[in-house]
This record gives C-alpha cells, sequence and structure tokens, in this order.
C-alpha cells in the first residue's frame, strides 16, 4: 500500500524534502494500486510540486487547505464542524490508530486526510478501501470543488475517489456539493469562520508540521538533493 503513502505525501504541506521525492513518488504510483489512466492524470501535480518555486507552492496549498473551510483536509469539519460529535469521532479515530499500532507523530488532527491516508498505508487493501469508502462522501464533494478551481490536486482526490470507489450520487455527497464554497479571498469572513481554536489532539501544537516530513523519510528511497 505504498501508494497511499504517497498520496498522502503529495497531499502534505509541500517541503524541500517533497520536491526531492517526486521521482520516487512518481514510480510508486506507476507500479501501485491505481490504473495508468489515474497516474497520468495526476502527472501535472507531479510536475508542479517537482518543478514549483516551493513558496509559490506553499501560498498556493495554504489558500487551498487552509484558508477554505469547505476545502479542509480535516474530514470531520464537513459532516461535524465544531459539535461536540466531532469530539467522540477524534477519539474513536484515534483509537483505530493506536489499535492498529500507529501513533500521531505531529501537530496535525487525527482526520487530517493525509494522516489517515497514512495509516491506511499499513492496513490490508480491503481495510484501507473499506475505511476511506466511509469517508467517500467528502471526497467526492472535495474533488468537484478543486475541479470548479481548475487546481491540480483535483486529480488526487479523483485517484482516492476511484480507489474508495465512492458514489457521486449519493444523498451525502450531494448534500455536500449542495454547499456554496467559501471565498479564500475574503479574509475577514473567513477569520470569523474559522476564529474558533481547535482541540489538539497530536503531542505538540507548536512542533510545526511534520507530517510530510515523517511521510517521506518513512518512504525509505527519496532522492537525496541534487549536489549533495
Amino acid at each position: 500500500m505504498k501508494t497511499l503513502k504517497a498520496l498522502s505525501a503529495l497531499l502534505s504541506y509541500p517541503s524541500d524534502e517533497l520536491q526531492q521525492a517526486i521521482p520516487t513518488i512518481r514510480i510508486i504510483l506507476s507500479e501501485g494500486v491505481l490504473s495508468a489512466s489515474v497516474v497520468r492524470v495526476l502527472e501535472p501535480l507531479l510536475s508542479s510540486l517537482e518543478t514549483g518555486d516551493l513558496y509559490d507552492l506553499q501560498e498556493r496549498y495554504v489558500l487551498l487547505f487552509d484558508r477554505s473551510r469547505t476545502l479542509s483536509l480535516n474530514l470531520f469539519e464537513h459532516v461535524h464542524g465544531e459539535s461536540r460529535d466531532r469530539g467522540g469521532a477524534m477519539v474513536d479515530l484515534l483509537e483505530t490508530y493506536r489499535a492498529g499500532g500507529f501513533e500521531l507523530a505531529g501537530s496535525e488532527l487525527p482526520d487530517h486526510l493525509p494522516v489517515l491516508l497514512e495509516f491506511l498505508s499499513t492496513r490490508p487493501r480491503d481495510e484501507a478501501q473499506s475505511m476511506l469508502a466511509d469517508a467517500g462522501h467528502i471526497l467526492v464533494a472535495l474533488a468537484e470543488r478543486l475541479a470548479r478551481r481548475e487546481s491540480t490536486y483535483a486529480a488526487l482526490l479523483d485517484a482516492l475517489v476511484s480507489f474508495a470507489v465512492a458514489d457521486a450520487a449519493t444523498e451525502e455527497a450531494q448534500a455536500l456539493l449542495s454547499q456554496q464554497d467559501d471565498n479564500p479571498e475574503d479574509l475577514p469572513a473567513l477569520d470569523a469562520v474559522w476564529e474558533e481554536a481547535q482541540v489538539t489532539f497530536g503531542p505538540d501544537p507548536n512542533a510545526g508540521c511534520p507530517v510530510s516530513r515523517d511521510i517521506l523519510a518513512r518512504m525509505g528511497s527519496a532522492p537525496a538533493p541534487v549536489g549533495q
């Protein structure tokens, strides 16, 4: 299930390590569980992450996933919002991780999609597909919203939709798609939406964002920087 680990890395905050690992990720995807046609559609994202200016890539990532609540990669945000049910769902997910021998290494929440994919990469394929299918309606909504913005990340979410065999016609998916997208340029409105502090389930909320670095390190085959 290295494919899910590779997709997790691609969906994490862009970094030097990620850019250096793109050739390895490209190989993993070509040899993995995704069809050749799905892998081909991912190439624009791979190319942009490999050759793009890192600061531009990071700014794009923040604008998409951090400044827009309807594109949040924290999955429970889309179904529970800030209700008490979200806390209970977080605890249940943490227990699932721990039962599988998986511990959070950074400050991201348990329902952060790259974290979930990292966990699922350690599980049998059938189990990973079933668990990802439970979030299928959210994946469908994220894929469609990214496509509306003509983002290269849309292909990655489409790949997850394909792997999970998620159905866009379900009532849950259509309900999410009917919601109006956030405008990431309307900063005062977005600040008001996000003003409520999140509960931290990871070890240190000030530890930065090590998820991408840790994923790439565990891949064990990221190429060294050119000239070093």
